[in-house]
């Protein structure tokens, strides 16, 4: 039996999210030794709610279908409960607010993080609410630049790779490329791929400049509590 907590999973914004969110997952526990057998239950949410309410700045009706889903993985056994998407974290305090599960952020983590890798300027790409917010204005200690007059166009090559769960060529070229502007004309450190989708994008690829995926600082938060190598500190309901 794992020694850790029972991890409750909100997947589905989008699917390719919930599977490298799982094999991550899967993939952090193992590099901690810890027992394979992981407690983990997975909820699917509707990725097209979730849209039309992230672009309508609708946070308490998302936040109560969050809550919903949240009561499911409780009377799964989950002990804490995870949003697989950074856009998804738009309604984070109100889904806080109504979770009868401890939240785990993707999103306060990583200003630490940021700061631990010496990071005074990061260049983000993710969905719109996330570059125009520069990730709901939560980093303190390193600055988030994204490029303004492109917000429209790459929120929606990115909402369109998450829905489909796949990416063209085309996306990727275009996605790569704003990655370098950013680190070309913006003087970004490092691009941080602030969307869970955009391992599509990514992944085997060289951008020829450094990359950081936002995921993987979330999935290691999780392996943690999973493994029991970390209390559950977070704020609970």
């Amino acid at each position: 039996m794992a020694t850790g907590l029972h991890i409750g999973l909100i997947g589905g914004i989008g699917p390719a999210a919930t599977i490298v969110y799982y094999q991550r997952l899967c993939d952090a526990m193992r590099a901690r030794g810890a027992p394979l057998e992981l407690e983990l239950t997975i909820v699917q949410a509707d990725i097209h709610a979730l849209i039309e309410n992230n672009l309508a700045d609708r946070r308490e009706a998302q936040a109560e279908i969050y809550a919903g889903l949240i009561d499911r993985l409780k009377a799964a056994g989950a002990d804490c409960a995870a949003i697989t998407s950074l856009g998804g974290h738009f309604c984070y305090a109100e889904t806080l607010a109504r979770a009868s599960l401890p939240l785990i952020s993707g999103v306060e983590p990583l200003d630490a993080h940021f700061a631990a890798k010496g990071l005074s300027r990061v260049g983000l790409l993710g969905t719109r609410v996330v570059m125009r917010s520069r990730l709901y204005g939560q980093l303190a200690r390193t600055e988030a630049v994204a490029l303004d007059d492109e917000i429209e166009t790459l929120g929606q090559l990115y909402q369109d790779l998450a829905v489909a769960g796949r990416c063209d060529a085309a996306t990727r070229t275009a996605l790569i490329g704003a990655g370098r502007r950013m680190v070309e004309d913006l003087r970004a450190e490092a691009i941080v791929l602030a969307g869970t989708d955009l391992n599509l994008v990514f992944d085997g690829q060289d951008p020829g400049y450094p990359v950081i995926d936002a995921l993987d600082v979330h999935v290691a938060r999780l392996a943690d509590l999973a493994s029991g190598a970390a209390p559950l500190d977070v704020q609970a309901p």
